[in-house]
């Protein structure tokens, strides 16, 4: 494909961003809801959530800072993209962890917190990595071993805070 056809079917540069984005969106949110609305323990799905989020930025390392980009320069980002973030509230999920919370199951911690933990601890090892190569002269096969490592601590590290018991 080149640029004229580009240019012919995406009339500008931010109905392309906007394809991208809805397309591998929907496909992260979809295999979320699949897992959210199975027959499992809480405790599970928050394990099987935390590793899903960290497989997809591993698959897709630039999507943080793409987003980080995108919420700086367009302040209508978010609504226009609401009704991904819907689905997700739809399948009854935060009313679980809300639930598990008054049975002592989960820690009190407000879901705003949950949801930042699990972007920060999985999003932002992709963001520093090329800080993580030049301050500690790292190669990119060791970026990469420890960002695997990495992954393991991240989902103990979250798993043991929010399910305390």
């Amino acid at each position: 494909m080149n640029v004229a056809l580009v240019c012919y079917y995406f009339r500008s540069k931010d109905q392309l961003f906007q394809l991208i984005f809805q397309s591998v969106m929907e496909e992260f949110m979809h295999s979320l809801i699949q897992v959210f609305q199975e027959e499992m323990p809480l405790k599970e799905k928050m394990r099987i959530l935390i590793e899903k989020r960290y497989e997809f930025v591993e698959k897709n390392p630039e999507f943080p800072n793409f987003i980080h980009n995108e919420l700086k320069r367009n302040a209508s980002f978010t609504q226009h993209n609401k009704n991904l973030f819907d689905k997700i509230a739809s399948t009854g999920i935060f009313e679980e962890a809300l639930t598990a919370q008054g049975k002592g199951e989960m820690r009190q911690i407000d879901m705003f917190h949950v949801t930042m933990l699990i972007m920060s601890n999985c999003d932002f090892p992709f963001i520093a990595k090329n800080f993580h190569m030049t301050m500690q002269e790292m190669t990119e096969e060791d970026v990469s071993r420890k960002l695997t490592e990495h992954r393991h601590v991240v989902t103990e590290m979250l798993m043991n805070y929010l399910f305390p018991n």
